[in-house]
């Protein structure tokens, strides 16, 4: 029975031992190395134009031992909270102004910019008109209810001559900021994300051209107005901070400012989406 009892317990050690080294690292870090020996670098994007950018760098980094893993999302927040956990190495969805009112209202975020990629022109479409000098006294506007987004939209009406703001509020503009309304203008806020689903129900909708752009509109086509390539919005690569000189973000960068990312930001978006470098 001693024999036993003793096999039975080298077997119980021998498990645990196995467990301890197969087990998983945790969310201590997104990064990590497969089995064939390449890093593996998890990027948070949405789907467009961020993504399909993203899918064009895949080659470009499995060359430098760099596997590319990319995460979708659907939203402004998560991508966010998901790199401050340690569940993404970076995400790319976001403009720089964005970034800096998430981290106001989100101290616990240690998130910076690594490097701007490209600039979304953000436009104005409608399905009841064809130019914004045809809105009708009262008419529904839909735009994005997220500070940094809304801001920057009632600054593209305020460019098409629709409203007036209050001095210097720049891109801090809120519904409260404005000063002249002649057309009486109505607004509803909606998650950036949404705007263009409520393009039915509105007169005119204020959408982020990723948005428009998965929902078969053609920001250069088919919107009344559009921001010129002066914007301030450049979309970023963002990290933790402390993270922007490992390796793998700096060949990520190299790879999304390369000359083959920008012919084909300028051959698969046709001016809708501009690279930055």
């Amino acid at each position: 029975m001693k024999k036993v009892f003793a096999l039975i317990a080298s077997l119980l050690i021998a498990t645990l031992a196995f467990a301890g080294c197969g087990g998983s690292n945790g969310a201590s870090s997104s990064s990590g190395a497969s089995s064939s020996g390449a890093k593996t670098l998890k990027v948070g994007a949405t789907a467009v134009p961020h993504a399909e950018i993203l899918e064009q760098v895949k080659p470009m980094l499995e060359k430098e031992g760099i596997k590319l893993e990319i995460v979708e999302f659907n939203d402004y927040v998560q991508p966010n909270l998901a790199l401050n956990d340690k569940e993404l190495d970076a995400n790319y969805f976001q403009h720089k102004p964005y970034l800096d009112n998430f981290i106001t209202e989100h101290q616990d975020c240690k998130l910076v910019s690594a490097a701007g990629i490209h600039i979304e022109p953000m436009g104005v479409y409608s399905k009841k008109v064809k130019d914004l000098k045809d809105l009708k006294d009262g008419a529904k506007i839909g735009v994005p209810n997220d500070p940094t987004n809304e801001g920057r939209s009632l600054l593209l009406l305020e460019k098409a001559g629709l409203l007036k703001l209050k001095d210097g509020v720049a891109e801090k503009a809120t519904l409260q900021d404005i000063v002249e309304n002649p057309k009486h203008l109505q607004f509803q806020e909606v998650e950036a994300a949404q705007v263009p689903r409520t393009l039915d129900d509105v007169d005119a909708a204020v959408i982020n051209s990723n948005f428009a752009m998965q929902v078969q509109l053609d920001p250069t086509k088919d919107s009344l107005f559009i921001e010129d390539s002066t914007s301030p919005y450049v979309n970023i690569i963002a990290v933790r901070d402390g993270d922007a000189d490992r390796p793998e973000i700096q060949a990520l960068i190299k790879a999304l400012k390369s000359q083959t990312i920008k012919d084909f930001i300028k051959e698969k978006y046709k001016g809708a989406v501009v690279a930055a470098f």
